[in-house]
């Protein structure tokens, strides 16, 4: 009797459950059925700015498109008036896979590029681990492929650090640290630098000339100063070995170094290989002395970004603060057409000259968005591939490029005499009697103007030439962006005759004195011209002795 109950009661649940199913259904079906209209779809449902079809301007009716649509063509009439709605449309759509598909197929490209390279890794990792092991068995390889991921990991990382290990020892055992080598010339030596505690004695000076002077750079005293933190704790650390000896030979010293037992270093860098420093210390008595050689191998080449960079589409604005010199200026505008530059703009100013001012007006004149800056001077020679050089050098929010020229000495003294001087374009040679690299100025710079706008500038209140360059590149420095600065093969300094101004204060009249005496000529071409006159006796006197003193026939 309950068994029959409960079935009716189930069946009667279930056939209200089907009948609110039926309900709902012919609820759905009714809801979203499209309405019965004779008007098309889209045709002006759209509106005048609808993302798919780019409006931006006037909707689109009689037959035209406004000035902001996609401009697929004429329309042609006597059609429906949503079907060039619908054209456009599928036009976007397909221009929209067509993109997608290539970015698709760029990311496929890297991920095989960078597939390639790291098979090429491991390859490499295996074999260096397989030579440092002594190859191991095929049983022990394919039962290592079996075990879990954290094994695997762990010894991919053991192996990775044994092959770096071995890489380094291999730079020291290449480098001239315990033999030297056979070289070509004395060309190729490489010298040693010296060093005490507060000296650097070095040959190659830089931008200070100074033969000797304190570590300016900060990567030059923190190298130094690690290098003797090192030995310090070298010397006064116990050794549970000592090299090349025996145990009875092992003496533990009693003598604790401080850095005033430290007499002298000596350093160099091999660029392939490493840097090499030999430091000498005080021993325990006036003729025992201790010498540690330390060696900073250099580690493999690593890839850090491999780009396309096209530089078609990137302007360059030249900015030229003048002052007189029409001469020079014609012979700039010759150079100016030369790399296929047309169009120029004149900005006068009623006022005292200053360089500073001049290229600030320059900068800010231009109101067409972002563009990139060249500072330059009317004496100044460029050709088409340093353009291109100051393009690949900056990057806005990033990179400023300040190039050093190669400054021409006076063609009179390089040539011997007016006379014999050739064109411009013929004295563009790079060698050392015929000029230098001007690696004190400043003045030629690349950047963007959001980077010049957002510096602050130049310091206008500097009049005249001089100082101004000077203070914005110290600003850039003390900036997060990063200063490139390297030669230009392309950029010359054209010679002039510089004129010091009396009106000069005197730190910008020095500046000026000093610039027109390495202007001139080289070291060894004023001696000459110093000693002429005890040349030109010799020469006499010698020219006295073949007439007194004739040869017998």
């Amino acid at each position: 009797m309950l068994r029959r109950g409960l079935l009716a009661w189930v069946s009667r649940v279930g056939g209200i459950l089907v009948l609110l199913c039926c309900s709902l259904s012919l609820l759905y079906v009714m809801t979203c059925s499209p309405p019965h209209s004779d008007d098309p779809p889209l045709s002006h449902r759209a509106g005048p700015n609808h993302p798919s079809l780019g409006g931006t301007g006037p909707g689109i009716g009689a037959g035209a498109i406004g000035p902001g649509g996609a401009g697929a063509g004429p329309v042609q009439s006597g059609g429906p008036p949503g079907v060039h709605s619908y054209q456009v449309l599928l036009q976007e759509r397909e221009e929209q896979h067509r993109l997608h598909i290539s970015s698709l197929k760029k990311q496929i490209a890297q991920l095989k590029e960078a597939l390639q390279e790291r098979s090429q890794q491991l390859k490499g990792v295996q074999e260096s681990l397989k030579r440092a092991v002594g190859g191991p068995a095929e049983g022990h390889e394919v039962g290592a492929g079996l075990q879990g991921g954290g094994l695997g990991d762990a010894q991919g990382a053991k192996s990775q650090q044994t092959d770096l290990q071995e890489f380094l020892r291999g730079q020291l055992s290449k480098a001239e640290v315990t033999a030297g080598t056979r070289l070509s010339s004395e060309y190729a030596v490489v010298p040693f630098e010296s060093f005490t505690l507060q000296r650097v004695y070095q040959l190659e000076m830089g931008l200070t000339r100074h033969p000797e002077e304190k570590p300016v750079r900060k990567d030059k005293r923190e190298e130094l100063g690690e290098v003797l933190e090192m030995a310090l704790h070298s010397l006064n650390t116990p050794s549970s070995e000592q090299d090349s000896r025996g145990a009875a030979e092992k003496t533990q010293t009693s003598k604790v170094y401080s850095p005033s037992d430290f007499i002298e270093g000596i350093t160099r860098t091999e660029k392939d290989k490493g840097t090499l420093y030999e430091l000498t210390f005080r021993g325990e008595s006036s003729n025992e002395f201790k010498r540690l050689v330390l060696f900073r191998p250099f580690g493999p080449l690593m890839k850090v970004k491999n780009e396309k960079v096209d530089t078609s589409s990137v302007p360059i604005n030249i900015i030229v603060p003048l002052s007189r010199r029409t001469d020079k200026f014609r012979q700039f505008m010759h150079n100016f057409r030369e790399v296929n530059f047309k169009n120029y703009t004149l900005l006068q100013l009623d006022e005292e000259f200053s360089r500073g001012r001049g290229l600030d007006v320059g900068a800010r004149a231009w109101k067409a968005g972002n563009v990139l800056l060249f500072f330059c001077d009317v004496d100044i020679y460029f050709n088409a591939d340093f353009l291109n050089t100051c393009r690949l050098n900056t990057q806005p929010g990033k990179k400023v490029f300040y190039p050093v020229l190669f400054s021409q000495y006076n063609p009179t003294l390089i040539y011997g005499s007016p006379e014999h001087v050739p064109p411009v374009e013929q004295q563009l040679v790079i060698k050392k009697d015929t000029g230098f690299w001007r690696d004190f100025g400043f003045g030629m710079t690349c950047q963007y103007r959001s980077d010049f706008i957002n510096i602050g500038g130049f310091d206008i209140d500097i009049k005249g030439w001089g100082g101004e360059d000077v203070h914005l590149y110290r600003k850039y420095l003390h900036s997060n962006l990063l200063v490139v600065r390297a030669p230009s093969r392309g950029l010359f300094h054209l010679w002039h005759e510089k004129q010091c101004a009396d009106e000069l204060p005197p730190d910008q009249y020095r500046m000026c004195m000093q610039s027109k005496a390495m202007n001139e000529a080289s070291h060894g071409q004023l001696g000459m011209l110093f000693f002429r006159h005890e040349i030109e006796a010799h020469l006499r006197r010698q020219k006295q002795q073949q007439n007194s003193n004739p040869k017998k026939t």
